[in-house]
């Protein structure tokens, strides 16, 4: 078996998968234009997906104030310092970096919704088909 997907409720899906699309190279493999707004998002392989909805309204996560070890999405990133900045340059705040002694470098951040993400320049690569 193998994960097709996760979902998460987030409080607006359409702009969400618009910054999504346009700043981490996902595409949107299907989109309701009506209520929930429910978007599947591709990462860049097209072997993984997000899910992102807005139902229930009442039931939406406070991402913003969540420690983003509890939930964050994680991109592999072969320039984690020069994708931090284009992030926060579109609208995302930084968190953390780290560097771990393997040489792993990591950074934290969290989308314009409070969503937290996380950038990864593993040392060893973790998945066999990592890209970007």
């Amino acid at each position: 078996m193998k994960i097709e997907h996760f979902a998460i409720n987030v409080a607006n899906p359409l702009a969400m998968a618009q910054w999504y699309t346009l700043h981490l190279g996902m595409s949107v493999v299907s989109a309701l234009p009506a209520a929930p707004f429910t978007h599947f998002l591709a990462d860049e392989s097209g072997n993984v997906m997000i899910e992102i909805y807005n139902t229930p309204p009442d039931l939406v996560p406070d991402y913003a104030n969540m420690n983003p070890l509890i939930c964050h999405l994680a991109f592999a990133s072969t320039d984690v310092d020069g994708d931090a900045i284009r992030l926060v340059d579109a609208g995302a705040t930084l968190i953390d970096h780290t560097h771990l002694a393997d040489g792993t470098h990591l950074a934290m951040l969290r989308d314009p919704w409070g969503l937290a993400i996380q950038l990864c320049r593993r040392a060893k690569p973790m998945l066999v088909c990592q890209q970007h």
